[in-house]
Order: C-alpha cells, then sequence, then structure tokens
C-alpha cells in the first residue's frame, strides 16, 4: 500500500536513497540538512512516498527563511507515474493548507549536484500532467576562483542603498521594467505594475544575505543613475542577485558593467563560487555574463502552477 506522510526524523536528511549512487544520496542529504538547518524548509514539509515500509519517493517545499508559507518544491524523487501522482497532489495540498496561492519548481539540465534531476523529459511531463507550466525558459552562468576577475569598469561610480536608502533603488528599478526581457518581471508587472513589480522585487532580494552596501545603483559620467546592482548570497551559492538598466542607459555595456561588480564585492568578502540566472531570450545578459567571464553551467527551466 501506497502511503503519503511526513518523514520520520531517523529518515532525515536522507530520505529516498538509491543503491549504488553514493554520490546522488551524500550530495542531497547534505542539501537537505542544510536547507532544514538555514530554515528553508521544515521536517513537516518533507513528504515521503511509503511503500510496504519502502521509501519510494520524496517531495521536498521550500521558503525564504523566515517565511512560514512554502513557495516551491526544491527536491523530488518522483518514484513511478503513481508515486509521483501522489506527491504531487500531497505537496499542493500541504502547501495550500499553509497559505501558499502558487507553487514553483525548478528543473535543470544537464543532471548536477545536489538534485540531481535525472530524467528531466519525464520530469517535464510529469509536473504538467500535474497542472505546471513553464514561466521562464533560463541559463545559468558560472564563475570560480580561478576564472580571471571581470574589469571593472571605470564610467560607472556608485552609490549603495546604506547611502541612498530604498526609494531611489525602486524608482529605478521601475524604470528598467518598462521594457524588460525577463519573463518573470513581465509576469509580475501584468500583475502588479511597474512600481508594485519594482517594490516586490527589491523586498526579496531584501530578504537574501547581504550587506546594505553591496546593493548599489551606477551612475555614469553625467551623474545619471543608469544601473542596479544587487549581489547576495543564497543558502547554496553567491548570486548576481538582479542585474538592471536604466532605459537611459541600454547599449553600452552596463549590463556587464553590473555583473563585474558584483563579482568583484562577493569575491573580496570570500565567495569561491558566484552564480547568476536569466533568460535564453535575454541576449543582452547572456553576452553581459560571457564578457564578464562566466560560463554557462546549465540551462534551467521554471514552472509554477496555481493551488
Amino acid at each position: 500500500m501506497l502511503t503519503i506522510r511526513p518523514a520520520r526524523p531517523e529518515e532525515l536528511p536522507a530520505l529516498t536513497a538509491y543503491p549504488n549512487d553514493d554520490e546522488r544520496n551524500s550530495a542531497t542529504a547534505a542539501y537537505l540538512s542544510g536547507l532544514l538547518d538555514s530554515g528553508c524548509t521544515r521536517p513537516a514539509w518533507c513528504l515521503v512516498a511509503d511503500q510496504d515500509n519502502e521509501l519510494v519517493g520524496n517531495v521536498v517545499l521550500w521558503t525564504i527563511p523566515g517565511r512560514s508559507v512554502p513557495e516551491d518544491i526544491v527536491l523530488l524523487e518522483p518514484g513511478d507515474d503513481q508515486t509521483a501522482a501522489a506527491l504531487l497532489t500531497h505537496a499542493a495540498e500541504l502547501a495550500r493548507s499553509l497559505g501558499a496561492r502558487t507553487q514553483g519548481h525548478v528543473l535543470d539540465t544537464p543532471s548536477q549536484a545536489p538534485q540531481f534531476q535525472r530524467d528531466p523529459r519525464r520530469r517535464e511531463q510529469l509536473l504538467a500532467a500535474h497542472g505546471f507550466s513553464v514561466t521562464r525558459d533560463g541559463c545559468r552562468f558560472l564563475w570560480q576562483t580561478g576564472d580571471p576577475l571581470p574589469a571593472q569598469d571605470d564610467r560607472l561610480h556608485w552609490r549603495s542603498l546604506a547611502d541612498l536608502g530604498e526609494e531611489p533603488f525602486v524608482d529605478l528599478l521601475a524604470d528598467t521594467f518598462t521594457d524588460t526581457k525577463d519573463s518573470i518581471f513581465r509576469a509580475e508587472i501584468a500583475e502588479h505594475g511597474l512600481r508594485g513589480a519594482a517594490e516586490r522585487n527589491l523586498a526579496d532580494m531584501l530578504e537574501l544575505d547581504h550587506e546594505p552596501d553591496w546593493f548599489e545603483i551606477g551612475y555614469d559620467q553625467q551623474n545619471r543613475p543608469v544601473a542596479i546592482s544587487l549581489p547576495a548570497r543564497t543558502q547554496s551559492s553567491a548570486v548576481i542577485g538582479l542585474v538592471a538598466i536604466a532605459t537611459t542607459g541600454r547599449g553600452h555595456g552596463y549590463a556587464t558593467a553590473v555583473v563585474a561588480r558584483g563579482t568583484s564585492i562577493l569575491v573580496a568578502t570570500g565567495a569561491t563560487e558566484i552564480r547568476g540566472d536569466c533568460d535564453t531570450g535575454n541576449i543582452g545578459m547572456v553576452k553581459a555574463f560571457q564578457r564578464a567571464g562566466y560560463h554557462n553551467f546549465a540551462n534551467r527551466k521554471m514552472f509554477s502552477r496555481p493551488l
């Protein structure tokens, strides 16, 4: 008999383990342990599929530390089709009961630590069958220690959030959204308007691990605000969190300058690897990461479903 239930204490953090796959088992367990320690997930959000006292699948919900409503599915071992259906149904019911209105999930290819999302075509089919649709088809970029540090752009000078306060960031971010190529931003603008989307994105970034002087606005030689740099840290990596260029600053290579600025700040604070994401169709940002010395290590599809 198949039962979906919260994992027992002795089943955490390993959950579903696979024979002869020590690399996957240890990496995923370490990742989940970190999520539990940081408050990104909770034992009650770690659901397992129990088939006659054998764990045959699992699903884990996630949120930003400090929040009480789970936003995404962060780990999914679907098992067979019956198990996958039961897990995804229970994941929706649990999130809904805790106040979630939507649920997201990301699928990275090629398969890699720590999620090891093998058989991505089947996973995508399962998600579609359970109400998920693609909200972003994206690229993932990586800079690591040993890669050349990107050159800084001396055409810009920078002022920080600690100096300026939040309002100039919201104003400039709303301007950058007027013709954004980012599919996630476009969806948020459609729902909340330019300024509402700007306020929500800045609020989300402020919840990530950062120092106030990391968040900066770049000014050109005419002292016009033309760029926003928001580097930060997530539970698993340092990130080029958000890059935004004012409408008056387009076409000057300032996106590359922002990536370089964020990289410099994060490296100075000890980061040994830094990640960044953008839409595959956002050619300007793809080129900005490449010019700053980042390489495209994976592609990421982002999914969401209403609850």
